[in-house]
């Protein structure tokens, strides 16, 4: 992401996985886990759209971790189908995230599927602070159920998965989704409202 960014390798289950990590300037107020868009098409850690995430947890004063899945990078293994890929998310968050600390996990496309998945195995003591799900893979997949202030984002205009989708698996949650106005599924020229509007709803807020 930037000269700052440290790159390292943990042990998975595949083999060894490829993680870029960005800190904030001062102490962490916990680990924030992203996860990047489809392998077979492109996705990985560098995706400018898992960049903008993390670039948004780092001004929040979170610590950010993106990784390449199985396959990906310098990464080891092969593509899954999406079954060991949310092995692969698991894992970095046991070797990455504190568990005396509180942690945040986050998608795009793909990414946001496997994020969601990853999320519902947890045991109820060590779920994630805030689920960020950023045009979320609802088509060719179902995240299944998303806790209630799950940050929800789409573009209106997303030719690869359509608004209709996300919204048809937001309704029976009565699930919140935010929507950008005339956006395409990879927010191009947009990164920077993007980023503004994920730091604006997870920022701390003072109670009324």
């Amino acid at each position: 992401m930037n000269s700052s960014t440290v790159r390292t390798r943990i042990p998975g289950p595949a083999g060894e996985i490829e993680c870029a990590i960005d800190a904030p300037a001062g102490a962490p107020r916990g680990t924030a886990v992203v996860c990047h868009p489809h392998p077979q098409h492109g996705g990985t850690l560098d995706n400018k759209v898992a960049q903008t995430l993390a670039r948004a947890f780092v001004q929040l004063g979170w610590r950010s971790v993106r990784f390449n899945f199985r396959g990906v990078g310098a990464s080891a293994g092969v593509w899954d189908e999406g079954v060991g890929e949310i092995d692969d998310a698991l894992a970095v968050i046991a070797a990455h995230c504190d568990p005396a600390m509180p942690f945040m996990l986050a998608g795009f496309s793909f990414g946001a599927y496997v994020a969601s998945q990853a999320a519902a195995r947890l045991p109820d003591d060590a779920k994630p602070q805030r689920l960020v799900l950023v045009g979320p893979s609802t088509q060719r997949q179902d995240p299944g159920p998303a806790p209630a202030d799950t940050l929800v984002i789409h573009g209106e205009s997303d030719d690869v998965v359509p608004l209709a989708a996300t919204l048809a698996w937001a309704r029976p949650q009565n699930l919140p989704v935010i929507v950008f106005p005339g956006v395409g599924h990879f927010f191009h020229g947009q990164l920077a409202l993007l980023k503004t509007v994920i730091v604006q709803e997870l920022q701390p807020r003072v109670p009324l």
